[in-house]
């Protein structure tokens, strides 16, 4: 890594990978990312469920309606769970390990992407949730967070343009609603 500043410039969602299998060096260094992860309490309610064979990371291709096709195509997906009974800041708690792997992954010159689970349904209108737990037999007591699609990047994404960001969501001192702003007068 160069530093964390072009990293996250860099870091883009990539849905698509090449055939080439991860080295088991970095599958472990992504995992290993996601249980360093800090938690609340550090009461580290996550867990996961890494997914490497072709046939179930198909299966897990369709727990969505739209948005999951990517994981058909991945070296390893990571399934993110999360104990609601361990705190009620597991959906917190999972999103930052997850994110952990993500950057993680863009170190090492890996593309990844998020598949959103929770809330969400399958073509048939079924439960996302339910759909995963069902296939990886997840105990109920865990919520299923997301699954993260990671491999070798099959795709060129630009960087983030910086001078793009919206510095309008940014507040300083209190929150100031961008209706009530005073708009210039059209000349």
């Amino acid at each position: 890594m160069d530093d964390f500043t072009t990293l996250i410039i860099n870091r883009r969602s990539i849905r698509q990978f090449t055939e080439q299998p991860l080295l088991p060096e970095q599958a472990e260094l992504i995992l290993q990312a996601a249980l360093m992860a800090p938690s609340s309490k550090n009461s580290r309610p996550w867990q996961f469920v890494a997914v490497e064979e072709k046939e179930t990371l198909k299966k897990l291709a369709g727990c969505r309606a739209s948005g999951a096709a990517f994981l058909e195509g991945c070296a390893m997906a990571v399934v993110v769970l999360g104990d609601a009974t361990v705190t009620d800041a597991w959906i917190e708690d999972a999103s930052i390990a997850a994110v952990f792997m993500q950057l993680q992954a863009a170190d090492l010159g890996l593309g990844s992407c998020w598949c959103q689970v929770r809330n969400r349904q399958t073509a048939t209108g079924a439960d996302t949730v339910q759909y995963v737990r069902e296939l990886l037999d997840i105990p109920s007591r865990f919520g299923v967070l997301c699954i993260l699609g990671f491999g070798q990047t099959g795709q060129s994404r630009s960087p983030v343009n910086t001078s793009d960001l919206p510095w309008e969501k940014v507040h300083t001192g209190c929150f100031t609603d961008p209706e009530s702003r005073i708009k210039p007068l059209l000349a």
